[in-house]
């Protein structure tokens, strides 16, 4: 079974920067990993997808604000968000797909807020 754990969240007000790590407890080099989120009340979505060749994917409300990367050498994801807005509160999720087998985080929370 392969863990994910998220960290990093936190409280920030507008205009703030937070930067998630998400690290996995398996060997990452050759998969895709996401970070997903979840506001209250709606469903989960794709945030920014980073391939194993660095390749990177950005929904539009985050393109110019958030920065997907990873180390292969520590099995680890991170997303710099900065300039963030109270429309970014929500679980952020880790998510890592081995050889067509998804796996999850537990997520961390990120609340912007004045």
């Amino acid at each position: 079974q392969v863990r994910l754990a998220e960290s990093g969240g936190g409280f920030v007000q507008p205009g703030g920067s937070l930067k998630l790590s998400c690290v996995a407890s398996a060997d990452t080099r050759g998969s895709a990993m996401a970070w997903y989120r979840q506001a209250p009340d709606k469903p989960r979505s794709l945030v920014a997808r980073i391939a194993s060749n660095d390749n990177t994917y950005y929904v539009d409300s985050v393109k110019g604000r958030f920065t997907i990367s990873r180390d292969h050498n520590k099995n680890t994801m991170y997303l710099q968000m900065n300039d963030l807005d109270p429309d970014d509160t929500a679980l952020y999720y880790c998510h890592l797909r081995i050889r067509l087998n998804d796996f999850w985080g537990q997520g961390t929370q990120v609340t912007v807020s004045s």
